[in-house]
């Protein structure tokens, strides 16, 4: 803003002087503090809303629990410290005496509750002086400056983006090898056929109740009848059709892929002026795309994985190269989501990306994809972690953790999934991952993993060095990850994580059958008296969400333990009994009601994950074998690769 815009607050009342003169002269109506100009009204709206952003800006870096502020306050409470008889896991770390603040005591052991009091407080102060910090650097730009570093970013992100389309020159040439297990044999055993006979039976149910009444939408809404768009695609369409790709295919529903693959074809556009998730945009259509190139070979399925990669590489145009969660694929500009801490990126979705990413330099001869996703593990493994943890929030332009929330459920969960992962889709070649992985877990079993007092394992949430004994749905996921992990495991561990899986897949169990409907809510506590039960309102909900019957899916192909078939079954039924309805699925409301609440949505993942991994765990090991495919995220697949960059070697069908 120009000096005399501002100088005439401060000017004599017949308007003379230097602010007079720079303002321009005598042409105001009235010159006394009731006569604002609308400059001058404008100049104290915008102090008294920095002033307002100064004071309350912080709170965002502070963190989340009131239970951490109330053992800041008043001291922990009994019930906030972790159960007496746990003992530290294998991977419980010595004190740190190198630490700034010297570690007093390690979770689950008996300490100075001072010392404790003393570090929180330490660390509260230091993430307020850092808000205060940021908000101070933004308040002494004008806004010509602001203008200009918006224009500057603009400018910035164009040239980029045609710096990484020239890096590209087309796709080249790629041998499809046939793909190893992509068709299976039927099940021997009758009543097993049967079986995945019903659950095909179910996802042609889905389908042909969203072509009928969605088709070319994203998700469908079977009680309504009708399509239903989430913001979270922006104006891209056929979520469902991509998703559902690789399950037709696998399932051998010919007719059903082709009519999808033609309608990718003909349809399928990313050149729309909206703002998308860049996460799920990746685990969704780039990973279905893939995956249903890998599959069946066919060309334009590559073609658009690339093409939509390319679009998204304008989110990682950061200081650091931790991209963005929101992108606007018209302009390229991007954002972080307005509730995310001190305006951080999350764990869970700028650490979602490898797989795919790889995939996409394998299949266009492109590195600029892996050089991304290989980037934001260096800026990791370049940051503290406290307690050896990962917190939730990153923010991409100072390279700093926002506050101290660390979950294996939402906003955490598929960091670590991919962690292990990148490892095994390397052909084991990549240590750094391996490295990351089994540290993470180690600092995860010490801090984080916790008994009941009638035994069930469950994951808590680490907030500030306290727990929240709270485990979600997302979080299931983890019994299958420890498990599928447990083979490269440190010496003597293998079976420690095998039996940590099992237990983790018998606690996600327990929540499933403390229900009416025998399906679980979307989180479920341990405290007060309650275990693996959900004691709020809004975590009753299901979303025919898929984490369980993963789990069960992995613990049954490493173990043949046939209870995770008979678990699986229960889960078949419940969903045919719950939430089953003329126009395909419904999610429920709250399952712990005898009459059913319907939310009205058939989520597109019901069909990429949960149909799907019903319907493996009904199936031969030889179908998707584990040592030849990766599932990503969203459970599409993708080939593991040998040390020179190629796929594992097919076998003729």
């Amino acid at each position: 803003m120009p000096v005399g815009g501002l100088l005439p607050l401060f000017s004599s009342p017949g308007g003379g002087g230097l602010g007079g003169g720079l303002g321009g002269g005598g042409g105001r109506k009235g010159s006394g503090p009731a006569a604002f100009r609308l400059t001058e009204k404008f100049v104290l709206l915008l102090v008294f809303s920095a002033f307002i952003t100064l004071c309350f800006g912080a709170i965002f870096f502070l963190p989340d629990s009131s239970k951490l502020l109330s053992g800041v306050l008043f001291h922990s409470s009994p019930a906030l410290q972790p159960p007496a008889d746990h003992k530290p896991g294998p991977g419980a770390r010595a004190e740190d005496a190198a630490d700034g603040r010297a570690r007093h005591r390690e979770e689950g052991a008996p300490g100075d509750p001072a010392a404790a009091l003393e570090d929180n407080l330490a660390s509260i102060r230091e993430n307020h002086e850092r808000a205060l910090r940021e908000a101070k650097e933004t308040l002494q730009k004008l806004p010509e400056e602001i203008q200009r570093d918006i224009l500057l970013e603009k400018e910035k992100v164009a040239r980029d983006q045609l710096r990484d389309r020239a890096v590209f020159r087309g796709l080249p040439r790629v041998d499809f090898l046939p793909p190893i297990g992509a068709i299976s044999r039927e099940p021997a055993d009758p009543s097993i056929r049967e079986k995945r006979e019903k659950i095909k039976e179910m996802m042609k149910h889905a389908w042909n109740n969203y072509k009928r009444y969605a088709w070319g939408l994203n998700e469908l809404k079977p009680i309504s009848k009708e399509g239903h768009s989430s913001s979270l695609f922006g104006s891209i369409k056929g979520a469902t059709i991509v998703d559902a790709l690789d399950t037709l295919f696998i399932m051998q529903m010919k007719d059903e892929f082709e009519e999808a693959k033609e309608w990718v074809k003909q349809n399928l556009d990313f050149n729309v002026k909206a703002e998308v998730s860049v996460f799920e945009v990746n685990i969704r259509f780039v990973g279905g795309l893939l995956s249903a190139y890998y599959l069946s070979g066919e060309e334009i399925f590559r073609k658009k994985a690339v093409e939509l990669g390319l679009k998204l590489l304008p989110a990682f145009h950061t200081p650091t190269g931790i991209p963005w969660a929101l992108l606007n694929m018209k302009s390229g500009i991007g954002r972080n989501w307005p509730w995310a801490s001190g305006g951080s990126s999350i764990l869970a979705e700028f650490g979602t990306l490898h797989l795919e990413f790889i995939h996409l330099s394998h299949l266009s001869g492109n590195p600029v994809f892996a050089e991304k996703v290989t980037n934001i593990r260096t800026v990791l493994n370049n940051l503290e972690k406290p307690q050896g943890l990962y917190p939730n929030y990153l923010n991409p332009s100072s390279g700093q953790w926002g506050q101290y929330h660390v979950s294996v459920g939402g906003l955490g969960d598929s960091f670590y999934e991919y962690l292990l992962k990148s490892w095994l889709m390397s052909g084991k070649k990549d240590l750094e991952a391996k490295k990351m992985y089994f540290e993470a877990v180690q600092a995860i079993e010490t801090h984080m993993i916790r008994k009941s007092n009638t035994g069930l394992t469950y994951i808590a949430e680490w907030k500030g060095g306290l727990l929240e004994h709270k485990m979600g749905h997302l979080t299931c996921f983890a019994g299958g990850m420890f498990a599928l992990g447990a083979d490269d495991a440190p010496p003597g561990m293998t079976q420690h994580y095998l039996q940590l899986g099992a237990e983790i897949a018998r606690t996600c169990h327990e929540s499933y059958n403390r229900t009416f409907v025998k399906l679980g809510p979307e989180a479920f506590r341990f405290d007060g008296g309650v275990e693996a039960i959900a004691t709020r309102q809004n975590e009753k909900y299901y979303i025919l969400r898929p984490e369980v019957v993963e789990t069960y899916m992995y613990m049954w192909r490493l173990t043949h333990d046939p209870k995770y078939r008979r678990w699986a079954w229960e889960a078949v039924e419940a969903l045919e009994n719950h939430c089953r309805v003329n126009g395909g699925y419904s999610g429920l409301r709250d399952v712990y009601l005898s009459r059913e609440s319907y939310d009205d949505v058939q989520q597109s993942f019901f069909l990429a994950e949960t149909l799907k991994y019903l319907y493996l765990i009904f199936s031969d090991d030889d179908l998707l074998p584990l040592e030849h495919w990766i599932f990503n995220t969203e459970a599409h697949l993708l080939p593991v690769l040998c040390s020179d960059g190629k796929e594992s070697e097919g076998n003729e069908q």
